[in-house]
């Protein structure tokens, strides 16, 4: 495997050097992306959040500050992820607002119906099945609760396709794919919508 395959791969699952340096750049790559699809949780409400394959804590972070009641999880399956998220968060840990966590999201660690929302930034391509995992978002939602998807590819575009090729284990979903899954994994509502300019989705499930 080549260094920049080996150096791409380490968005699936950070680990290493190459991890590191993939996790250093998560936070500020991805917040153009991440603050648009915070849009949608205009006026949705929550005491207790979880984001989903957290990377580097950013978003998580992000979400602290929009809820600043709330109690925010941050979950991830890479130890350096884990131990980025837990410095960027390093004051609301203190705090006991933020809890960052190893764990898959086909196997969540949390109490069924505990959790307002739930969210998933640039990571449901790495997900091992969309539809179980879905379902395991949902158990762990309280009814009325909501998941946010945002993703940089919609599923069609040259260069996610194009990094489908070169990252093992990714695979980039249309918005009616997306949708689909929520539907048959529980979600009783879906919102969809597609950037103007870019190939940027953003779904938001209700469950």
């Amino acid at each position: 495997m080549g260094l920049l395959k080996k150096y791409f791969s380490q968005t699936r699952k950070p680990e290493g050097f190459l991890g590191k340096m993939m996790v250093g750049t998560m936070n500020g790559g991805h917040s153009a992306l991440a603050d648009w699809g915070m849009e949608m949780l205009s006026g949705i409400k929550a005491s207790a959040a979880a984001d989903l394959g957290c990377g580097g804590g950013r978003n998580a972070g992000e979400l602290l500050k929009l809820y600043p009641d709330a109690r925010v999880a941050a979950l991830d399956y890479s130890e350096v992820s884990v131990a980025k998220a837990k410095a960027y968060n390093k004051k609301a840990v203190a705090e006991d607002r933020c809890r960052v966590v190893r764990g898959s999201v086909d196997k969540l660690p949390f109490t069924s119906g505990i959790l307002d929302l739930t969210t998933a930034f640039e990571t449901v391509y790495f997900w091992p099945g969309l539809e179980p995992c879905f379902k395991e978002v949902c158990r762990s939602l309280k009814s009325g609760g909501s998941f946010l998807i945002v993703n940089e590819s919609d599923g069609k575009d040259a260069t996610g396709l194009k990094f489908e090729k070169i990252i093992d284990g990714m695979k980039c979903y249309t918005i009616e794919q997306i949708s689909d899954a929520l539907k048959a994994a529980g979600f009783s509502k879906v919102r969809a919508e597609h950037h103007p300019k870019k190939p940027w989705i953003r779904v938001l499930a209700k469950k």
